[in-house]
């Protein structure tokens, strides 16, 4: 929509009444402040109406003071101007940008060369059996006779390979395109309708046909010439079948293919329409079946495909030759039988010779004139062998004189005489008539003279008629080719063709236009490129112009350079372009070691090759590291080999490149020279001595044992060896043992062989101080035995005293015998009132202390209330409280010390 603000009023530095200025709608639609200074303006000088046709249009506004009231506010800015143009390059270049953006994402849409190799080719085979579905199932899954069609569609998703031969560019997937229905050709639409018309407008030219408008003169196919009716010319775009206009770009479809039917009726006619989906080339041989007979109607009727129907019984034909004696030999076949091919004796129309000939050509002709008398008989038939009777005498009859005016009667054998009369036969130059007298042979030039024009029409002059007179005048008009001049002497004006070459580089930019001089494009370029793989074995053909564009074929061959590396020959790929790749065949070289190498091979490897180009600063962009080929050396080789390590504790697979004795890292175990010991050195080399042949004994390199020796003492001898670790029994041990006796009074010193080598009872001995033994008895006495082990004997043989219980009464005992409980002693009346009397002074002893308890509480408590009574002023004074001693503190030294000295006497 666009927005018109009209400029009215007068005077100087406003716009003239009735102009207006248009802006596009992408400066109208925006708020006044989004359009700057000159748009807010605008929307306070006038308010933004819509007028009848919907067009938006600023409505001036009257001002409440100014010069004139009814001035509008927009031809007072003498920016304006400025800031429209500003707004429509705005507008301009945002329509430019939107439509190369969407120019962009119809190409990235339009051709399927974008696609990657193998994705294409997957989706490729994906749509092809989607499009053959529905025929293959009437096959039977027999898709033999779709070769035709399948390649047709292969050059549809191929990338360059539909090519419009008019403009020599690929036709693209979102691109309207016209296929020609004879050769099935693509065309771009737009391409086709200017060739149409062009052709048309060429043929029709006046300068070449005087019939211009009264005849429907056809156009040619770019291609295969075929013709089409000025009505046939192709207008709108249509899918391949004709049935959906203006198809949309499916990825999953054909290329310009609707995805329907196609339904177009096979060719020839039989009746049935295309199974295939909406395809380009040629639709398919009908796969339907029909029961038909064979050619000669002999066999019975079989069902066949419908575009196979006819099919011959291969038994003899039989059906009667053109010839009428002898019948067709040959098999069943289509159509009329040949000529019959047997030879016999004919004879010629006349009837005079007779030949062997054809069967299939009884009618011939001999060389001979007929020579028969005709019925006048003076003549005779000057007719070559023929049929039938020779007619009248052609002299017979009336005939003319040579002017044709008088006829006359005469026999055959007279010749016709001349009337005499002028001859009045109008001469060549369809003007004047022949004066001479009727004479026989042709008339003379006419020679009269007569004021000639030229054919030109400029000038005149006056020749014999029979003389044509062309001035030398060039003619200076046009000719049809609109760039050449006619120049031809005395020119008519309906000049010829232009009879020069063409000349014009075609649009495959390599051939030159063959033709006369015309005008319009010339016709595309006939000779179609081979476009080869490397080796040449796989060919397409294109047209000229579009080797430099289209992709080589793909070529299953297989590649037959020679190899480049040291190999006899190369791994198997198919044929390629540029250099092959790299060779990934196992190297096999024979190394150092004598291994083959079973690495790829390296003999062209590429290496990176940096520090060649030192930047000039920061500002240099990084140039793309360069790559060299160069061949590598082989890689270190890595085939186990077993290796025992130094101290032959294992066997380990190395590579062959470092298959050398190694420290397995554990100790070396080897046994010392002491036999008792190991090497703890890390496993190492060592150095088999002379006459060693055990491989576990410890060489020169091995550690020295410096240790004690650790074996086993014999069993008492607390000592170590005197010797350090060594091999063999220790020596016997001479030192002497300081050791108690058995009593463990009295210390001995005995030498420990002694010591060790004695037995028990030995020992026994040998340990004893041969003392009485001092330990005690159970009971308390000393053990009358020598000093000895073990426990004491129980049977104590000591005499005792025995007492009763209050110790007054005793008697003398073995002390056995008390331990056993053999013997007691009883206590007799006397002890018994001892007894009891000691018991009664206990009791009063009680007594007397509780009672002296309480009198010393109560002294206590006494005193404690004294000092509470307020005594202050003797509070410094000590309390003094005697205390009466009781009878029985006064007393008690007197009664108890005869009482206890009557008890020692007792015990």
């Amino acid at each position: 929509m666009e927005a018109q603000w009209r400029q009215g009023g007068r005077g100087r530095g406003r716009g003239r009444p009735g102009e207006e200025l248009t802006a596009r709608s992408g400066a109208a639609g925006r708020p006044p402040a989004a359009r700057g200074r000159g748009g807010a303006r605008a929307a306070a000088a006038g308010t933004i109406g819509e007028g009848a046709s919907g067009e938006c249009r600023v409505l001036p506004s009257t001002r409440a003071a100014g010069p004139r009231a009814g001035e509008p506010a927009v031809a007072r800015s003498p920016c304006r101007w400025r800031e429209l143009s500003s707004l429509k390059k705005f507008d301009e270049i945002k329509k430019a940008n939107q439509a190369a953006a969407k120019k962009l994402i119809e190409d990235q849409l339009s051709s399927s060369s974008e696609d990657d190799d193998e994705d294409a080719e997957a989706k490729q085979g994906k749509i092809l059996d989607k499009t053959f579905t529905i025929y293959t199932s009437q096959t039977d899954g027999d898709a033999s006779e779709l070769e035709r069609t399948r390649q047709y569609m292969n050059e549809a998703f191929q990338s360059g390979a539909m090519t419009c031969l008019i403009c020599i560019a690929s036709v693209k997937r979102n691109q309207a395109v016209w296929s020609c229905s004879g050769c099935f050709c693509i065309f771009h639409l737009v391409c086709i309708q200017k060739w149409a018309k062009d052709s048309l407008f060429l043929v029709s030219s006046p300068l070449t046909d005087d019939d211009f408008g009264k005849k429907d003169y056809p156009w040619p196919c770019p291609k295969c010439r075929f013709e089409y009716k000025r009505s046939e010319t192709p207008s709108r775009y249509y899918c391949y079948c004709g049935k959906v206009e203006n198809p949309t770009v499916d990825p999953w479809l054909v290329p310009h293919s609707c995805g329907q039917i196609c339904e177009r009726e096979f060719k020839p006619s039989c009746g049935h329409k295309c199974l295939l989906l909406c395809h380009p080339g040629p639709c398919p041989p009908c796969p339907k079946m029909v029961t038909t007979t064979c050619h000669c109607k002999k066999a019975k009727p079989v069902p066949r495909r419908c575009s196979a129907k006819e099919w011959s019984c291969r038994l003899p034909c039989g059906r009667t030759l053109l010839c009428g004696q002898h019948a067709c030999e040959k098999p069943c076949h289509a159509g009329d039988c040949q000529p019959c091919p047997r030879v016999s004796k004919q004879r010629c129309v006349c009837g005079r010779q007779t030949a062997e000939r054809l069967c299939a050509s009884p009618q011939w002709q001999c060389d001979q004139v007929c020579g028969k008398c005709l019925p006048c008989g003076n003549h005779t038939c000057e007719q070559v062998c023929h049929a039938g009777p020779c007619g009248d005498c052609p002299r017979s009859g009336k005939r003319s004189c040579p002017c044709g005016k008088t006829k006359f009667t005469l026999p055959c054998t007279e010749d016709v005489p001349t009337c005499g009369d002028s001859c009045d036969k109008v001469l060549e130059c369809g003007i004047h008539r022949c004066s001479q007298r009727c004479h026989r042979g042709p008339c003379e030039i006419c020679r009269q003279e007569v004021e000639k024009q030229c054919r030109c029409g400029k000038h005149t002059k006056r020749m014999p008629c029979h003389k044509p007179y062309l001035c030398e005048t060039k003619c200076t008009k046009i000719r049809d080719c609109q760039k050449h001049q006619c120049r031809r002497k005395c020119c008519s004006g309906n000049c010829p063709p232009c009879d020069q070459v063409c000349g014009r580089t075609l649009g495959c930019r390599n051939h030159k236009c063959p033709s006369g001089c015309h005008r319009g494009s010339c016709n595309p370029c006939p000779e179609t490129v081979d476009v080869k793989c490397n080796c040449g074995k796989t060919v397409i053909k294109v047209p000229c112009g579009r080797e430099r564009t289209i992709k080589p074929p793909k070529c299953k061959q297989l590649c037959s350079r020679p190899p480049t590396c040291h190999h006899s020959t190369q791994e198997k790929h198919y044929c390629h372009f540029g250099r092959c790749p790299p060779c990934r065949q196992p190297c096999q070289k024979t190394l150092t070691c004598g291994h083959l190498c079973p690495a790829s091979c390296h003999d062209e490897a590429l290496v990176k090759q940096t520090g060649l180009h030192q930047s000039a600063g920061p500002w240099e962009q990084p140039s793309e590291p360069a790559f060299i080929q160069t061949a590598l050396p082989c890689p270190p080789c890595e085939v186990p080999i077993p290796v025992e390590c130094l101290g032959q504790h294992e066997v380990s697979p190395l590579p062959c490149h470092s298959a050398n004795p190694y420290s397995c890292k554990r100790f070396c175990g080897r046994l010392l020279d002491c036999q008792n010991h190991t090497c703890m050195k890390e496993c190492h080399h060592v150095t088999k001595l002379n006459g060693s042949a055990d491989g576990k004994k410890a060489g020169p390199e091995c550690s020295q044992c410096e240790e004690e020796c650790t074996k086993p003492r014999p069993a008492g001898c607390p000592h170590r060896c005197v010797l350090p670790c060594h091999p063999g029994d220790c020596p016997s041990c001479l030192q002497m043992l300081k050791i108690k006796c058995h009593c463990k009074l009295s210390v001995l010193y005995i030498e420990c062989l002694k010591l060790t080598c004695a037995d028990l009872k030995e020992k026994e001995l040998l340990i004893s101080c041969r003392n009485q033994c001092p330990k005690e008895l159970p009971c308390g006495h000393r053990c009358k035995e020598i000093c000895h082990s073990g426990s004491c004997p129980l049977n104590c043989s000591q005499k005792v005293k025995l007492r009763c219980l209050c110790k007054r009464l005793k008697k003398e005992v073995p002390c056995s015998k008390i331990q056993e409980g053999q013997v007691s002693l009883e206590c007799d009346a006397l002890c018994k009132e001892m007894k009891r009397k000691a018991y009664e002074i206990k009791e009063a002893e009680a007594k007397a202390a509780l009672e002296e308890e309480k009198r010393r509480q109560q002294a206590e408590l006494e005193a404690f209330e004294n000092r509470l009574k307020g005594r202050r002023k003797n509070k410094r004074r000590k309390d003094e409280v005697e205390v009466e001693q009781s009878s029985w503190q006064k007393y008690k030294n007197l009664i108890m010390l005869p009482v206890f000295g009557v008890a020692v006497v007792m015990v």
